[in-house]
């Protein structure tokens, strides 16, 4: 059970870990565990949507895809031109004790190598939840979120994931509550 405790305090470690690209954007932050969270859920989304799909895979998928980062730390692309993070040790120490650490790192192999229908919604859910990232700040009135948009849109690997990524860039980022509390009682007025 200690392995098992190890690697809750490590993957609980991600709620501090900030995610490092957004110094590049000049607004937001996040944490690799809030990530982590909101692709899990749009990867839960996307598994009801696509029926012939694995959900629980899908959704584990997304659970684990940043858990390496616990030891290698989060590089965006610039730091990943000079950095060679070995994520393969770090995924190999990670889960070397423990009774499920081959299956871990076979949902880690299959993100990564993004073949299979699970692995392109599990990475469609990563891209989707930048997507989000980048509205809400494009809805807030900053700048260059807009001009990433069109660029991690083309990331997307499925039709779902298009979709889903249009109505996102088509819909405010306040409309869920807006209709409900503020336009519809207008309305009754």
């Amino acid at each position: 059970m200690e392995a098992i405790a190890n690697l809750l305090f490590e993957a609980r470690s991600l709620r501090t870990l900030p995610r490092s690209g957004y110094q590049f954007l000049g607004a937001g932050r996040e944490s690799v565990a809030e990530h982590t969270f909101s692709i899990t859920f749009i990867a839960y989304v996307l598994s009801r949507l696509v029926p012939e799909a694995d959900g629980h895979k899908i959704t584990a998928m997304c659970l684990v895809h940043d858990l390496p980062e616990a030891r290698v730390g989060d590089l965006n692309y610039v730091q990943k031109l000079y950095v060679d993070a070995d994520e393969t040790a770090a995924i190999a120490d990670l889960t070397a004790e423990l009774p499920f650490g081959e299956e871990i790192r076979a949902l880690l192999d299959e993100f990564n190598q993004g073949e299979s229908l699970e692995a392109r919604l599990a990475r469609d859910a990563d891209q989707i939840a930048f997507i989000l990232e980048l509205k809400d700040l494009s809805d807030l009135g900053y700048v260059p979120p807009g001009t990433w948009i069109p660029s991690i849109r083309r990331r997307l690997q499925t039709d779902i994931g298009r979709q889903i990524a249009d109505a996102i860039l088509a819909t405010e980022r306040d409309a869920w509550w807006r209709y409900k509390f503020i336009d519809r009682n207008e309305e009754n007025q």
